[in-house]
C-alpha cells in the first residue's frame, strides 16, 4: 500500500513536470491534545480562519473518528450530509464532500462509523489516498483536528504531520496528559516537531510558567525539544461564540482570544518550514498508514 502511495505521488509529480506545472507546497498541521475539552477544535477553526486572511488556502480535516464537532464550532449547522466515511466507502469523491466554511476555509467533517484506520481495506485506503492527494494542489495548508489522547488513530495523524500543535490548560490532569502525548509521539519519532499552546490562562506570566514547565520536563526526561508558540487567555467570548455557533475570531474580532490567535499564527509563519512540499506529502501518507497499524 505504501509503495502504491509513493507510485501515485511520483506519477502526479511527473505529470506536473511534463505539463510545466509547479509542484505544490502544502503544509500539514495536526492539532491535538492529551485531554478532551481543552480547546483543541476552537484552536483549529479559528487558526484556520486567521491563516485564510493572509491569502492562505486552508482546509480543515476533522479526524475525530468518533465525535466530530468541527461543524458546530465553525457554524455548519446542520452538519454536511456527506463526510469522510462516504469517501472511504467509495460513495463519494472527496471534492463532493468539501463544505464551505467562513472566509474561504474548506471543511471535511469526520468519518462517522470508521473507528480505526487499520480497519480500512487496502482498496479503501488506496481510494482515500487518491482522493486526499488530489487536494494538495488546491491548498496551502491542511489543518487536521484529531480526537484527544494517544490512540493509534491520533498518533498516526501526529506522526504524519509536518507540524504538531499540542494544546493544554494549566490543570494538572491536562498537563499530565499533554506530557503523555509528547512521550508517546517521541518514542516513535525522534525528530517529532511539536509546538505548544497553553489555553485558559489568566495572564501571560502564568502561561509562560506552564509552558516552561512542559518544555523543561520534555527536554530533561525525553530529550525532546518543544517550542512554545503562544497562549490563549481565558475569555468568556469563546464559550459565547460556541453557543452562537460562530468562530470567536469572527464573532468577537477585538477579543483577547482573537488577539492570541493572531499571535500564534504570526509565530507559526516565522518558524522554519520543515518537510513541506511534495516530499512532505509523500511522507504524510507513509506515516499515516504505517502508524495506524
Amino acid at each position: 500500500m505504501l509503495d502504491q502511495a509513493e507510485t501515485l505521488r511520483q506519477m502526479v509529480k511527473q505529470r506536473q513536470i511534463e505539463e510545466g506545472l509547479a509542484i505544490p507546497s502544502c503544509k500539514i498541521i495536526t492539532v491535538t491534545s492529551g485531554k478532551g475539552g481543552v480547546g483543541k477544535t476552537n484552536l483549529t477553526v479559528n487558526l484556520a480562519i486567521a491563516f485564510s486572511l493572509i491569502n492562505k488556502r486552508v482546509l480543515i480535516l476533522d479526524a475525530d473518528l468518533g465525535q466530530s464537532n468541527v461543524n458546530i464550532v465553525i457554524g455548519l449547522i446542520p452538519p454536511p450530509r456527506y463526510n469522510l466515511s462516504h469517501v472511504i466507502s467509495g460513495q463519494k469523491d472527496i471534492t463532493e464532500i468539501l463544505a464551505d466554511g467562513p472566509c474561504g476555509v474548506k471543511v471535511i467533517t469526520g468519518a462517522v462509523g470508521v473507528t480505526k484506520l487499520s480497519n480500512i481495506s487496502t482498496r479503501a485506503r488506496n481510494r482515500f489516498i487518491e482522493n486526499l492527494s488530489s487536494l494538495f494542489d488546491s491548498f496551502d495548508l491542511i489543518i487536521i483536528d484529531t480526537s484527544a489522547g494517544i490512540s493509534p488513530n491520533v498518533l498516526s495523524f501526529i506522526l504524519a504531520a509536518n507540524e504538531v500543535l499540542l494544546i493544554t490548560t494549566p490543570e494538572p490532569t491536562a498537563l499530565t496528559d499533554a506530557y503523555g502525548v509528547i512521550k508517546a509521539a517521541s518514542s516513535k519519532k525522534n525528530d517529532i516537531n511539536i509546538k505548544l499552546v497553553v489555553n485558559r490562562i489568566n495572564n501571560i506570566m502564568k502561561g509562560k510558567q506552564v509552558a516552561d514547565r512542559i518544555v523543561g520536563i520534555a527536554s530533561q526526561f525525553l530529550n525532546v525539544k518543544i517550542e512554545n508558540v503562544g497562549y490563549l487567555l481565558d475569555d468568556p467570548t469563546v464559550a459565547r461564540a460556541v453557543r452562537e455557533q460562530e468562530p470567536f475570531f469572527l464573532a468577537y474580532p477585538r477579543s483577547k482570544a482573537t488577539n492570541c490567535i493572531y499571535h500564534i499564527r504570526n509565530k507559526l509563519i516565522n518558524m522554519p518550514d520543515n518537510g513541506t512540499g511534495h516530499h512532505g506529502i509523500t511522507e504524510f501518507f507513509k506515516r499515516l498508514f504505517k502508524e495506524s497499524e
